[in-house]
Protein backbone atom coordinates (compact mmCIF):
# COMPACT_ATOMS: atom_id res chain seq x y z
CA UNK A 1 0.00 0.00 0.00
CA UNK A 2 1.56 3.25 -1.25
CA UNK A 3 1.31 6.50 1.12
CA UNK A 4 0.57 10.01 -0.86
CA UNK A 5 3.96 10.93 0.21
CA UNK A 6 5.42 7.89 -1.93
CA UNK A 7 2.84 8.71 -4.79
CA UNK A 8 4.19 12.39 -4.64
CA UNK A 9 7.88 11.02 -4.59
CA UNK A 10 7.07 8.99 -7.65
CA UNK A 11 5.18 11.72 -9.43
CA UNK A 12 8.64 14.16 -8.95
CA UNK A 13 10.91 11.34 -10.22
CA UNK A 14 8.80 10.99 -13.09
CA UNK A 15 9.05 14.65 -13.67
CA UNK A 16 4.96 15.17 -13.59
CA UNK A 17 3.37 18.17 -12.04
CA UNK A 18 0.47 16.72 -10.19
CA UNK A 19 -1.38 20.03 -10.39
CA UNK A 20 -1.69 18.58 -14.31
CA UNK A 21 -3.32 15.30 -13.19
CA UNK A 22 -6.71 14.09 -12.03
CA UNK A 23 -6.91 14.16 -8.13
CA UNK A 24 -7.61 10.38 -7.68
CA UNK A 25 -4.51 7.90 -7.74
CA UNK A 26 -4.95 4.40 -8.58
CA UNK A 27 -1.89 1.85 -7.05
CA UNK A 28 -2.18 -1.20 -8.62
CA UNK A 29 -1.41 -4.41 -7.42
CA UNK A 30 -2.18 -7.83 -9.18
CA UNK A 31 -4.34 -10.55 -7.54
CA UNK A 32 -3.15 -13.59 -6.39
CA UNK A 33 -5.31 -15.44 -8.95
CA UNK A 34 -4.47 -13.04 -11.60
CA UNK A 35 -3.43 -14.25 -14.72
CA UNK A 36 -3.59 -14.10 -18.99
CA UNK A 37 -6.03 -16.24 -20.71
CA UNK A 38 -8.33 -16.67 -18.51
CA UNK A 39 -10.36 -13.58 -19.98
CA UNK A 40 -11.10 -12.89 -23.46
CA UNK A 41 -11.73 -9.11 -24.36
CA UNK A 42 -14.39 -8.68 -27.05
CA UNK A 43 -14.47 -5.32 -29.42
CA UNK A 44 -17.96 -4.33 -30.19
CA UNK A 45 -19.82 -1.76 -32.25
CA UNK A 46 -22.19 0.22 -29.92
CA UNK A 47 -25.35 -1.17 -32.03
CA UNK A 48 -23.75 -4.69 -30.57
CA UNK A 49 -23.35 -2.96 -26.77
CA UNK A 50 -27.07 -1.91 -27.28
CA UNK A 51 -27.91 -5.36 -28.18
CA UNK A 52 -26.51 -6.72 -24.97
CA UNK A 53 -27.52 -4.26 -22.63
CA UNK A 54 -31.16 -4.75 -23.86
CA UNK A 55 -30.77 -7.99 -22.55
CA UNK A 56 -30.66 -10.16 -26.11
CA UNK A 57 -27.65 -12.53 -26.83
CA UNK A 58 -24.95 -12.51 -29.22
CA UNK A 59 -23.92 -16.40 -30.54
CA UNK A 60 -20.56 -17.42 -31.52
CA UNK A 61 -21.20 -20.00 -34.44
CA UNK A 62 -19.05 -22.45 -36.22
CA UNK A 63 -17.80 -26.22 -36.25
CA UNK A 64 -14.22 -27.04 -35.53
CA UNK A 65 -13.28 -26.94 -39.51
CA UNK A 66 -14.65 -23.27 -39.53
CA UNK A 67 -13.62 -20.35 -38.91
CA UNK A 68 -15.32 -19.59 -35.62
CA UNK A 69 -18.01 -16.26 -36.60
CA UNK A 70 -20.32 -14.09 -33.95
CA UNK A 71 -24.22 -13.10 -34.36
CA UNK A 72 -26.90 -11.29 -32.93
CA UNK A 73 -30.77 -11.47 -33.72
CA UNK A 74 -29.96 -9.75 -37.45
CA UNK A 75 -26.47 -9.47 -38.37
CA UNK A 76 -22.77 -12.08 -39.09
CA UNK A 77 -19.31 -11.14 -38.12
CA UNK A 78 -16.05 -12.30 -38.99
CA UNK A 79 -13.77 -12.66 -35.62
CA UNK A 80 -9.79 -11.82 -35.60
CA UNK A 81 -7.29 -11.36 -32.98
CA UNK A 82 -6.27 -8.27 -32.60
CA UNK A 83 -2.65 -7.67 -30.73
CA UNK A 84 -1.79 -4.88 -28.94
CA UNK A 85 1.74 -3.77 -27.94
CA UNK A 86 0.31 -2.59 -24.84
CA UNK A 87 -1.33 -4.79 -21.52
CA UNK A 88 -4.68 -4.51 -21.16
CA UNK A 89 -5.36 -4.80 -17.76
CA UNK A 90 -8.78 -6.35 -16.18
CA UNK A 91 -9.67 -3.79 -13.36
CA UNK A 92 -13.09 -5.25 -11.76
CA UNK A 93 -15.46 -2.16 -10.49
CA UNK A 94 -12.53 0.34 -12.09
CA UNK A 95 -14.15 3.97 -12.71
CA UNK A 96 -13.51 6.14 -15.87
CA UNK A 97 -12.19 9.62 -14.91
CA UNK A 98 -15.98 11.35 -15.50
CA UNK A 99 -16.84 9.05 -12.73
CA UNK A 100 -14.05 10.45 -10.44
CA UNK A 101 -14.56 13.99 -11.19
CA UNK A 102 -19.01 13.10 -10.77
CA UNK A 103 -17.99 11.35 -7.46
CA UNK A 104 -17.03 14.01 -4.79
CA UNK A 105 -15.94 11.38 -2.06
CA UNK A 106 -13.55 9.52 -3.58
CA UNK A 107 -10.58 9.73 -2.01
CA UNK A 108 -7.02 10.60 -3.36
CA UNK A 109 -5.86 7.28 -3.42
CA UNK A 110 -7.71 4.19 -4.92
CA UNK A 111 -5.91 0.36 -3.91
CA UNK A 112 -7.02 -1.67 -6.86
CA UNK A 113 -6.21 -5.37 -7.63
CA UNK A 114 -5.52 -6.17 -11.38
CA UNK A 115 -7.97 -9.73 -12.25
CA UNK A 116 -6.26 -10.60 -14.97
CA UNK A 117 -4.44 -9.14 -18.59
CA UNK A 118 -4.28 -9.48 -22.31
CA UNK A 119 -1.72 -8.97 -24.96
CA UNK A 120 -4.37 -9.15 -27.52
CA UNK A 121 -8.69 -9.13 -28.27
CA UNK A 122 -11.25 -9.94 -30.18
CA UNK A 123 -11.94 -7.67 -33.28
CA UNK A 124 -15.39 -8.39 -35.05
CA UNK A 125 -16.30 -7.10 -38.67
CA UNK A 126 -19.28 -7.31 -40.29
CA UNK A 127 -19.72 -9.65 -42.66
CA UNK A 128 -22.01 -12.25 -45.63
CA UNK A 129 -23.41 -14.91 -43.98
CA UNK A 130 -22.37 -18.32 -44.70
CA UNK A 131 -25.56 -19.82 -46.15
CA UNK A 132 -23.86 -22.08 -48.76
CA UNK A 133 -24.60 -24.75 -46.32
CA UNK A 134 -28.09 -24.58 -45.57
CA UNK A 135 -29.34 -25.94 -48.80
CA UNK A 136 -26.49 -28.61 -48.61
CA UNK A 137 -28.29 -29.94 -45.64
CA UNK A 138 -31.64 -29.21 -46.64
CA UNK A 139 -30.82 -31.15 -49.93
CA UNK A 140 -29.89 -34.07 -48.41
CA UNK A 141 -33.34 -35.28 -47.91
CA UNK A 142 -35.83 -32.99 -49.91
CA UNK A 143 -39.46 -33.18 -49.93
CA UNK A 144 -41.04 -35.61 -52.66
CA UNK A 145 -44.53 -35.47 -52.03
CA UNK A 146 -47.25 -37.16 -49.19
CA UNK A 147 -46.72 -40.47 -51.13
CA UNK A 148 -42.68 -40.58 -51.17
CA UNK A 149 -42.55 -39.41 -47.95
CA UNK A 150 -44.43 -42.62 -46.42
CA UNK A 151 -41.57 -44.81 -47.69
CA UNK A 152 -38.90 -42.91 -46.30
CA UNK A 153 -37.15 -44.29 -42.80
CA UNK A 154 -37.46 -41.95 -40.09
CA UNK A 155 -33.99 -41.89 -39.60
CA UNK A 156 -33.79 -39.48 -42.85
CA UNK A 157 -32.04 -36.21 -41.80
CA UNK A 158 -34.43 -33.60 -41.18
CA UNK A 159 -33.44 -29.99 -39.52
CA UNK A 160 -35.34 -27.61 -37.40
CA UNK A 161 -34.78 -24.33 -37.02
CA UNK A 162 -32.71 -24.82 -33.78
CA UNK A 163 -30.47 -27.26 -36.00
CA UNK A 164 -29.91 -24.97 -38.71
CA UNK A 165 -28.52 -22.67 -35.84
CA UNK A 166 -26.35 -24.86 -34.02
CA UNK A 167 -24.55 -25.58 -37.71
CA UNK A 168 -25.29 -22.59 -39.99
CA UNK A 169 -23.25 -19.66 -39.72
CA UNK A 170 -25.10 -17.01 -40.04
CA UNK A 171 -28.13 -14.96 -37.71
CA UNK A 172 -31.72 -16.24 -37.79
CA UNK A 173 -32.92 -13.43 -39.56
CA UNK A 174 -30.62 -14.32 -42.08
CA UNK A 175 -31.25 -18.12 -42.06
CA UNK A 176 -35.20 -16.99 -42.33
CA UNK A 177 -34.66 -14.83 -45.24
CA UNK A 178 -32.45 -17.68 -47.12
CA UNK A 179 -35.15 -20.38 -46.39
CA UNK A 180 -37.46 -17.86 -48.15
CA UNK A 181 -35.39 -17.22 -51.13
CA UNK A 182 -34.85 -20.94 -51.48
CA UNK A 183 -38.74 -21.59 -51.63
CA UNK A 184 -37.85 -23.82 -48.32
CA UNK A 185 -40.97 -24.53 -46.01
CA UNK A 186 -41.91 -26.41 -42.98
CA UNK A 187 -42.94 -29.39 -42.58
CA UNK A 188 -43.97 -31.16 -39.11
CA UNK A 189 -41.59 -28.64 -37.63
CA UNK A 190 -38.86 -29.11 -39.91
CA UNK A 191 -37.74 -26.75 -42.76
CA UNK A 192 -37.93 -28.77 -45.96
CA UNK A 193 -36.87 -28.10 -49.66
CA UNK A 194 -39.00 -29.64 -52.65
CA UNK A 195 -37.48 -31.94 -54.94
CA UNK A 196 -37.50 -30.02 -57.97
CA UNK A 197 -39.53 -32.56 -60.58
CA UNK A 198 -42.26 -32.57 -57.11
CA UNK A 199 -41.95 -28.35 -57.33
CA UNK A 200 -42.26 -28.55 -61.16
CA UNK A 201 -45.54 -31.05 -60.72
CA UNK A 202 -47.04 -28.51 -58.25
CA UNK A 203 -46.62 -25.93 -60.52
CA UNK A 204 -47.70 -27.12 -63.67
CA UNK A 205 -50.96 -28.22 -61.73
CA UNK A 206 -51.31 -24.38 -60.80
CA UNK A 207 -50.77 -23.12 -64.35
CA UNK A 208 -52.55 -25.53 -66.13
CA UNK A 209 -56.02 -24.56 -63.34
CA UNK A 210 -55.27 -21.26 -64.10
CA UNK A 211 -55.13 -21.70 -68.15
CA UNK A 212 -58.65 -23.90 -67.51
CA UNK A 213 -60.50 -21.59 -65.71
CA UNK A 214 -58.95 -18.56 -67.85
CA UNK A 215 -58.01 -16.33 -65.07
CA UNK A 216 -55.27 -13.66 -65.24
CA UNK A 217 -51.61 -14.92 -63.78
CA UNK A 218 -52.38 -11.39 -62.07
CA UNK A 219 -55.28 -13.15 -60.01
CA UNK A 220 -55.33 -15.98 -58.82
CA UNK A 221 -58.06 -17.45 -56.26
CA UNK A 222 -56.79 -19.55 -53.48
CA UNK A 223 -59.83 -21.19 -52.63
CA UNK A 224 -60.66 -22.27 -55.57
CA UNK A 225 -57.50 -23.62 -56.00
CA UNK A 226 -57.40 -25.20 -52.66
CA UNK A 227 -60.43 -26.74 -54.05
CA UNK A 228 -59.90 -27.98 -57.33
CA UNK A 229 -56.45 -29.03 -56.59
CA UNK A 230 -56.71 -30.25 -53.11
CA UNK A 231 -57.79 -33.92 -54.15
CA UNK A 232 -54.36 -34.13 -55.76
CA UNK A 233 -52.01 -32.50 -53.05
CA UNK A 234 -51.75 -31.27 -49.73
CA UNK A 235 -53.30 -28.17 -49.31
CA UNK A 236 -50.44 -27.00 -47.59
CA UNK A 237 -48.03 -27.74 -50.56
CA UNK A 238 -50.43 -25.75 -53.06
CA UNK A 239 -50.78 -22.22 -50.98
CA UNK A 240 -46.85 -23.31 -50.77
CA UNK A 241 -46.36 -22.99 -54.63
CA UNK A 242 -48.64 -19.99 -55.08
CA UNK A 243 -46.27 -18.23 -52.35
CA UNK A 244 -42.98 -19.25 -54.07
CA UNK A 245 -44.31 -18.09 -57.62
CA UNK A 246 -46.52 -15.23 -56.26
CA UNK A 247 -47.59 -12.68 -54.04
CA UNK A 248 -50.25 -12.51 -51.91
CA UNK A 249 -52.62 -9.39 -51.93
CA UNK A 250 -53.44 -8.03 -48.47
CA UNK A 251 -56.74 -7.41 -48.93
CA UNK A 252 -58.50 -10.44 -50.32
CA UNK A 253 -57.19 -13.91 -50.89
CA UNK A 254 -56.07 -14.06 -54.58
CA UNK A 255 -52.14 -14.21 -55.93
CA UNK A 256 -50.88 -12.27 -58.41
CA UNK A 257 -48.18 -15.14 -60.58
CA UNK A 258 -44.50 -14.03 -60.87
CA UNK A 259 -44.12 -14.22 -64.47
CA UNK A 260 -40.13 -14.17 -64.34
CA UNK A 261 -39.88 -16.59 -61.65
CA UNK A 262 -42.18 -19.17 -64.06
CA UNK A 263 -40.40 -18.93 -66.60
CA UNK A 264 -36.75 -19.21 -65.40
CA UNK A 265 -37.83 -22.52 -63.44
CA UNK A 266 -39.41 -23.60 -66.96
CA UNK A 267 -35.89 -23.21 -68.27
CA UNK A 268 -33.69 -24.65 -65.32
CA UNK A 269 -36.43 -27.71 -66.16
CA UNK A 270 -35.36 -27.94 -69.81
CA UNK A 271 -31.66 -26.88 -69.59
CA UNK A 272 -31.05 -29.51 -66.34
CA UNK A 273 -30.75 -32.64 -68.38
CA UNK A 274 -28.61 -31.14 -71.09
CA UNK A 275 -24.97 -30.60 -71.12
CA UNK A 276 -25.33 -27.75 -73.72
CA UNK A 277 -28.30 -26.46 -75.58
CA UNK A 278 -28.43 -24.88 -79.45
CA UNK A 279 -29.18 -21.40 -77.62
CA UNK A 280 -31.92 -20.84 -81.04
CA UNK A 281 -33.77 -24.05 -80.43
CA UNK A 282 -33.96 -23.85 -76.51
CA UNK A 283 -35.36 -20.50 -76.93
CA UNK A 284 -37.74 -21.95 -79.50
CA UNK A 285 -38.64 -24.91 -77.06
CA UNK A 286 -38.50 -22.55 -73.92
CA UNK A 287 -41.57 -20.29 -75.20
CA UNK A 288 -43.60 -23.09 -76.25
CA UNK A 289 -42.87 -24.61 -72.88
CA UNK A 290 -44.30 -21.88 -70.79
CA UNK A 291 -47.68 -21.45 -70.35
CA UNK A 292 -49.80 -19.02 -72.96
CA UNK A 293 -49.75 -15.39 -72.52
CA UNK A 294 -45.87 -15.39 -70.53
CA UNK A 295 -42.94 -14.38 -72.59
CA UNK A 296 -39.75 -15.41 -72.09
CA UNK A 297 -36.49 -13.32 -71.63
CA UNK A 298 -32.79 -14.21 -71.39
CA UNK A 299 -32.09 -11.62 -68.71
CA UNK A 300 -34.33 -14.06 -67.06
CA UNK A 301 -31.71 -16.67 -66.49
CA UNK A 302 -28.87 -14.54 -64.77
CA UNK A 303 -27.33 -16.64 -62.21
CA UNK A 304 -29.12 -19.46 -63.48
CA UNK A 305 -27.48 -20.45 -67.25
CA UNK A 306 -24.80 -19.14 -69.42
CA UNK A 307 -24.42 -18.19 -73.05
CA UNK A 308 -22.08 -18.92 -75.09
CA UNK A 309 -21.57 -15.85 -77.86
CA UNK A 310 -18.39 -17.38 -79.99
CA UNK A 311 -19.38 -20.56 -80.35
CA UNK A 312 -21.16 -21.60 -83.43
CA UNK A 313 -23.94 -21.99 -83.16
CA UNK A 314 -24.71 -19.91 -80.29
CA UNK A 315 -24.95 -22.02 -77.28
CA UNK A 316 -26.13 -22.12 -73.44
CA UNK A 317 -25.54 -24.41 -70.50
CA UNK A 318 -26.96 -24.69 -66.84
CA UNK A 319 -24.82 -22.22 -64.42
CA UNK A 320 -26.31 -21.94 -61.09
CA UNK A 321 -24.82 -19.15 -58.80
CA UNK A 322 -25.75 -20.99 -55.81
CA UNK A 323 -23.68 -23.64 -56.62
CA UNK A 324 -20.29 -21.92 -56.90
CA UNK A 325 -17.66 -21.38 -54.24
CA UNK A 326 -18.83 -19.12 -51.11
CA UNK A 327 -14.91 -17.95 -50.97
CA UNK A 328 -14.79 -14.53 -53.32
CA UNK A 329 -11.13 -16.26 -54.28
CA UNK A 330 -12.33 -19.65 -54.96
CA UNK A 331 -15.60 -18.37 -56.69
CA UNK A 332 -13.72 -16.34 -59.53
CA UNK A 333 -10.98 -19.38 -59.14
CA UNK A 334 -14.23 -21.33 -60.51
CA UNK A 335 -15.37 -19.22 -63.09
CA UNK A 336 -12.08 -17.92 -64.64
CA UNK A 337 -11.99 -21.83 -65.20
CA UNK A 338 -15.21 -22.06 -66.58
CA UNK A 339 -14.26 -19.12 -69.16
CA UNK A 340 -11.02 -17.15 -69.73
CA UNK A 341 -12.31 -14.10 -70.36
CA UNK A 342 -15.57 -12.48 -69.12
CA UNK A 343 -17.30 -8.81 -70.21
CA UNK A 344 -18.73 -7.69 -66.94
CA UNK A 345 -22.89 -8.11 -67.86
CA UNK A 346 -21.81 -11.76 -68.36
CA UNK A 347 -20.02 -12.66 -65.01
CA UNK A 348 -22.15 -10.02 -62.80
CA UNK A 349 -24.94 -12.31 -62.00
CA UNK A 350 -22.19 -14.34 -60.94
CA UNK A 351 -20.30 -12.20 -58.32
CA UNK A 352 -23.12 -9.90 -57.32
CA UNK A 353 -23.88 -11.78 -53.89
CA UNK A 354 -19.82 -11.37 -53.05
CA UNK A 355 -20.02 -7.41 -53.40
CA UNK A 356 -19.84 -6.09 -49.46
CA UNK A 357 -22.34 -3.08 -48.61
CA UNK A 358 -21.53 -0.41 -50.26
CA UNK A 359 -19.26 -2.46 -52.75
CA UNK A 360 -20.17 -2.36 -56.52
CA UNK A 361 -19.24 -5.27 -59.00
CA UNK A 362 -16.48 -3.13 -61.05
CA UNK A 363 -14.99 -2.53 -57.65
CA UNK A 364 -14.73 -6.10 -56.70
CA UNK A 365 -13.31 -6.94 -60.36
CA UNK A 366 -10.82 -4.40 -59.93
CA UNK A 367 -9.74 -6.53 -56.48
CA UNK A 368 -9.73 -10.22 -58.06
CA UNK A 369 -9.20 -9.36 -61.89
CA UNK A 370 -7.18 -7.82 -64.52
CA UNK A 371 -9.11 -6.36 -67.53
CA UNK A 372 -8.35 -5.51 -70.99
CA UNK A 373 -9.74 -4.79 -74.59
CA UNK A 374 -10.89 -7.45 -76.44
CA UNK A 375 -12.60 -6.49 -80.06
CA UNK A 376 -13.52 -2.84 -78.62
CA UNK A 377 -15.03 -4.33 -75.45
CA UNK A 378 -13.69 -4.52 -71.99
CA UNK A 379 -12.90 -8.07 -70.62
CA UNK A 380 -11.90 -9.36 -67.22
CA UNK A 381 -9.67 -12.46 -66.54
CA UNK A 382 -7.63 -13.86 -63.83
CA UNK A 383 -5.25 -11.93 -62.40
CA UNK A 384 -3.29 -15.67 -61.01
CA UNK A 385 -2.68 -18.52 -63.08
CA UNK A 386 -5.23 -20.82 -62.94
CA UNK A 387 -4.31 -24.94 -63.10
Amino acid sequence: MRSLEEVEATLHIAKLNPVELLPPVHCLSFSPRASAGECCLLQLEPGLCAELEAGRSLVIRGEKDEQAVLCSKDKTYDMKIADTSNTLLFIPGCKTPEQLLADQASCNIIHTQIAGFSNNYWELRKCRPKLKKLKKLLMENPYEGPDSEREKALTDSKYTMEDLLDRIQASEEEILHQLQVINACKIEGCWRVLEFDYEMKLLNHVTQLIDSESWSFGKVPLSICLQELGPLEPEEMIQHILLSYGMKYTDEVYFEMNADKICTATAQMLLQNAVKFNLAEFQEVWQQSVPEGLTTRLDQLKGLALLDRNSRPETIFLLKVEELPEDNQERFNKLFTIREKWTEADIAPYIQDLCAEKQTVAALLTKYARSSMQNGVKVYNSRRPIS
